[in-house]
């Protein structure tokens, strides 16, 4: 019977390993000292970017293209907090944004050392992005005019692409919010924006940041309200961002007041209940009742399940809506409130065609629930707010106005005669 030996095992045995599997080591301060090199010896930017763009073929960008932005930035290998690291045989240069003039026309000259990189090498694009959240954070630990020039030239690289907007709200850190760093850097860069592509290029890249609703975010926590917001963005000629975070902060208040409602109406809540809480919200948003009428109209609405007969929708809509006129009513108590709510009405009833021939009925209905009043009706019908379905809802109007302004001499004759 053979007995199965086992193989002899050989200490100390060395693995041979082809060179292209050898993982070259990480060396971060080795390609800082040859980038740094190079470019203190090109000596301007124009071959300081002749330099970088040869340097590619030699240089291995792919792995080290946070310390490329490091370099053009700072000068050298940025350390956690901002400082510079001095460890190293040419640990620092002087052809930077952090050694430039601040100036735009310097800074213009540098944004196109930036901008033709990345188009040589497009890889560094997605690159830069990370890099330019993590420069953010540490702002903090730069000198105040280098964050003026840092901001400036986030500016150019907001405008011409090379950073989104939104990299801004890495700003939104409590170490940067509270001594201003953030409210102060945001708007170098807003009104440089401004400046360089003017108004609407700025309001265009808010919008495409998402920030226009954000703003207020910016501010210190002990200090964040309009008034504080208003009069920081007016102090750099700013004016038309106020505008912009107004009108979506009053877009943002609306959907929260719809959804409110809607949810309260699933709920089959008593319309007491509703008129009150709705109340409350609309003070505590700050939507005047001309808004919230209009509001409560298509929550309204929104929730009927409508007949197809064309004959019988009519009465539908309008039994429907008269559980909910006390609710209406409740905001209808202006002629402005009276008017967007008719203006609401007409709307619907163009948009959804199976309500084209029900308008007047609805309006008769609104009328003799003293949700609308004639004097607004005659208002309506003299000068319609919207040319939506207009010359139908007039001819379907007629008869009636026609009867208001006969009701209406005939009191002004009893007057005259008592």
């Amino acid at each position: 019977m053979s007995q199965k030996v086992e193989k002899p095992v050989l200490s100390g045995q060395r693995i041979k390993t082809r060179k292209r599997d050898e993982k070259e080591k990480y060396d971060p301060n080795g390609f800082r000292d040859a980038l740094v090199s190079g470019l203190e010896r090109a000596g301007d930017l124009d071959a300081a970017y002749k330099y970088l763009d040869a340097a590619g073929s030699k240089l291995d960008y792919r792995r080290y293209g946070e310390v490329i932005f490091d370099v053009l930035i700072a000068g050298g290998l940025l350390l956690p907090g901002g400082s510079v690291s001095m460890d190293g045989e040419t640990p620092k240069t002087n052809t930077c944004i952090f050694n430039a003039s601040e100036d735009m026309e310097s800074m213009r000259n540098f944004e196109q050392v930036f901008v033709k990189l990345m188009r040589r090498y497009k890889y560094l694009e997605k690159m830069f992005e990370e890099e330019m959240k993590k420069v953010l954070v540490y702002l903090k630990g730069f000198e105040p005019l280098q964050r003026i020039k840092l901001a400036r030239m986030t500016a150019l690289w907001i405008g011409n692409g090379c950073v989104p907007p939104s990299v801004l709200l890495v700003l939104v850190n409590e170490h940067l919010l509270k001594e201003n760093l953030a409210l102060e850097f945001v708007l170098e860069v807003f009104a440089t924006v401004k400046a360089e592509k003017g108004v609407a290029s700025l309001v265009t890249a808010l919008k495409r940041g998402q920030l226009e609703g954000r703003l207020l975010e910016f501010l210190p926590l002990n200090r964040r309200s309009e008034d504080v917001l208003a009069s920081a963005f007016a102090s750099r000629g700013l004016a038309e961002l106020l505008r912009l975070h107004r009108a979506q902060a009053s877009q943002e208040a609306r959907r929260e007041l719809t959804q409110a409602l809607q949810e309260q109406l699933a709920d089959e809540r008593p319309v007491r209940d509703l008129i009150t809480d709705l109340r409350d919200m609309a003070q505590r948003l700050d939507i005047p009742d001309h808004e919230v009428v209009a509001i409560t109209w298509q929550c309204v609405m929104s929730r009927g399940e409508w007949n197809k007969k064309e004959e019988l929708l009519a009465e539908q809509a309008a039994k429907h809506l008269r559980h909910y006129t006390p609710l209406l009513a409740a905001f209808a108590q202006s002629a402005k409130a009276e008017i967007a709510l008719l203006t609401k009405v007409q709307e619907y009833c163009y948009e959804n065609m199976s309500f084209m021939r029900a308008f007047s009925k609805l309006v008769l209905m609104l009328y003799k629930s003293n949700v609308l009043s004639e004097e607004v009706i005659l208002k309506w019908y003299r000068d319609p707010n919207s040319s939506k379905g207009k010359v139908m809802f007039l001819d379907q109007m007629k008869k009636f106005v026609e009867w208001l302004q006969s009701a209406e001499e005939e009191s002004e004759s009893g007057e005259e005669e008592d």
